[in-house]
């Protein structure tokens, strides 16, 4: 099923590159280019400066601050493939 979600979710490497976390984009102390994006388990794009998590959808990721909050406490590992359909 993993690999379902994964090919079903996929992100462009030309997008990726230029995403950011709407959270940690402001941080000040985090260099210079905060906020940037790993995609994890082909579904979840994870931000290491904020530990905000956030799932990706139809290829279509889910970049609003308040559902990145709700997984920042959840480990990469613990993270649900495919994500969740409502948040």
């Amino acid at each position: 099923m993993a690999d379902d979600a994964t090919q079903n979710n996929a992100i462009s490497p030309d997008l990726l590159e230029i995403l950011r976390c709407p959270e940690a984009v402001h941080y000040t102390d985090k260099g210079d280019d905060p906020g940037r994006l790993e995609l994890v388990q082909g579904c979840w794009l994870v931000c290491e400066d904020s530990g905000y998590k956030y799932p990706v959808r139809d290829g279509i990721p889910v970049m609003l601050v308040d559902v990145g909050r709700k997984y920042q406490n959840i480990s990469v590992d613990d993270l649900p493939v495919p994500p969740p359909d409502e948040d």
